[in-house]
């Protein structure tokens, strides 16, 4: 296919040339409405760009197939049968990707260090969880995605089962044994649905791990505006194989998705996969540089730990982005959210990530030596200045047991059953009605359904106080919990 076409950008060029005037949405008529006060910080040209896709890019049969071209464009870019655009984040992608392998009632396993978005989509999609528990690397306290054979055990189990969506890479760059986890699925004839929103630029260069579609994943979904060049909110499904099929897919995105896609999406995404094709291995060898050159000036920071290849080694992870540079605080006696915090205030510098016990910094194609010094210096006088950081009480850390809950209720329906909010310290032992996520990595300690202890309590209530941001739960503060009435708890 000749990638140097851009279907969606040549489309929205040729609109701008003609000088159409639109009678329907957007309402501010490419710009001319547009308040100059909004323009002078926005750029006039975000509006001029802004175009419905039908009588604007497209005429309303589509007889042009501008996006139909441009998503065949992408899935010849990176080696899959179909490619389907969303405008609506990965967030939203990975709801509708489960919903292609399962509907209501039926079973789907899931990693339990799942984003909230996948938990979400449990609760949106009626879907039965079968948790499978990740590899928790006790020293790092972290999760890493969880091996084949954990999901050839749950898989006997529930023969039943419709599939797995399995995440990788994670917030922190770990990344699963996608083909070992897919092989697995496939002797039980379901799929493999990867939640690669950090994964777009991996197709692009044979020094990353191991991109989905190589490792025979059966759905993907990326978020392009993670790793690679497209705007906020940009989202690819890329499919392959039959045990999902594109009509069911493009149905249920149709069904969850938006009608008024964003034209700036398509047209990044669009530009973006020529760029890579074109120039994505020299401009990400450039980046791998970069991000070794980076982590090693950190490693002889005293105090900062970047994490490396020993987790591979240690066989907790199958493989590791070396372009998400994680680096453990805790030796400066401070925590990650505390470090972000500092790094944002006096170097004006905004990490990716942080926790209890760690920062994160994307390196991209898009840094240059600029940046890679700028964060080299901040990292160095955050180790420098680190005696000057207030003493916060500490975040209580559990032992990874404690993070295994029982699942009393289906997510769903103890989300939408009658609630009540109760004190924290009158709340172990009662089903939550909410998810409760620290934030990042947005992982929920807590998921509907599942029964409160005292010790995750503790956790919770101790990363609260420490000023950790916990934005889903109905008190941020964890000071009283939103739990299943009793009169609505089943018995037997």
């Amino acid at each position: 296919m000749d990638h140097s076409r851009v279907p969606v950008l040549e489309a929205l060029e040729d609109f701008r040339r003609r000088g159409d005037i639109a009678y329907g949405p957007p309402g501010h008529k490419q710009g001319r409405g547009v308040d100059p006060r909004v323009a002078a910080i926005v750029g006039l040209d975000v509006f001029r760009s802004d175009v419905l896709s039908l009588n604007g890019l497209d005429d309303r049969r589509q007889s042009q197939g501008v996006l139909s071209r441009a998503q065949e464009l992408m899935a010849d870019a990176v080696g899959a049968e179909h490619a389907f655009f969303s405008t609506c984040g990965s967030s939203l992608s990975v709801k509708t990707a489960m919903l292609a392998a399962a509907g209501p009632g039926e079973k789907l396993l899931l990693s339990r260090n799942a984003h909230k978005a996948v938990v979400a989509a449990v609760v949106v999609n009626g879907v039965e969880p079968i948790w499978v528990h990740p590899t928790f690397d006790t020293e790092r306290h972290l999760a890493h995605p969880p091996e084949p054979d954990d999901v050839r055990r749950r898989l006997e189990e529930h023969p039943d089962a419709k599939g797995m969506p399995l995440i990788t890479p994670t917030d922190w760059g770990s990344c699963a044994d996608v083909r070992g986890v897919a092989r697995v699925c496939h002797e039980f004839d379901v799929p493999v649905i990867l939640d690669e929103a950090w994964g777009a630029h991996l197709p692009f260069h044979p020094a990353l791990p191991a991109w989905g579609m190589d490792a025979e994943a059966d759905l993907v979904v990326t978020s392009v505006h993670k790793m690679g060049g497209a705007v906020e909110q940009s989202s690819v499904f890329h499919l392959q194989y039959d045990r999902i099929s594109p009509e069911a897919l493009k149905q249920r995105e149709d069904l969850l998705g938006t009608t008024s896609a964003s034209s700036l999406v398509y047209a990044t995404l669009d530009g973006w996969r020529r760029q890579m094709v074109e120039q994505g291995h020299e401009l990400l060898e450039a980046a791998l540089r970069r991000a070794e050159r980076v982590r090693t000036a950190v490693a002889e920071l005293p105090g900062l730990r970047p994490m490396g290849r020993e987790v591979v080694h240690e066989g907790l992870a199958a493989d590791l982005d070396p372009l998400k540079l994680v680096i453990d605080v805790r030796e400066l006696g401070m925590s990650g959210m505390q470090a972000a915090e500092w790094l944002r205030a006096h170097r004006h510098v905004d990490v990716g990530g942080s926790d209890s016990c760690r920062i994160s910094a994307s390196i991209t194609y898009a840094d240059d030596d600029e940046t890679e010094q700028v964060l080299v210096d901040a990292l160095r006088a955050l180790v420098e200045h680190a005696g000057e950081v207030e003493r916060r009480p500490p975040v209580r850390l559990p032992e990874p047991s404690v993070l295994e809950l029982e699942q009393a209720m289906l997510p769903r329906a103890a989300f939408f059953a009658p609630a009540e909010h109760v004190p924290a310290e009158r709340a172990a032992g009662r089903i939550a009605a909410e998810m409760i996520s620290p934030y990042p990595p947005g992982v929920p300690v807590v998921a509907p359904g599942e029964v409160i202890t005292d010790a995750v309590l503790d956790y919770l209530r101790s990363g609260a106080d420490h000023g950790v941001l916990i934005p889903d739960a109905a008190d941020p503060s964890v000071r009283t919990v939103r739990v299943v009435a009793r009169d609505a708890v089943p018995h037997g």
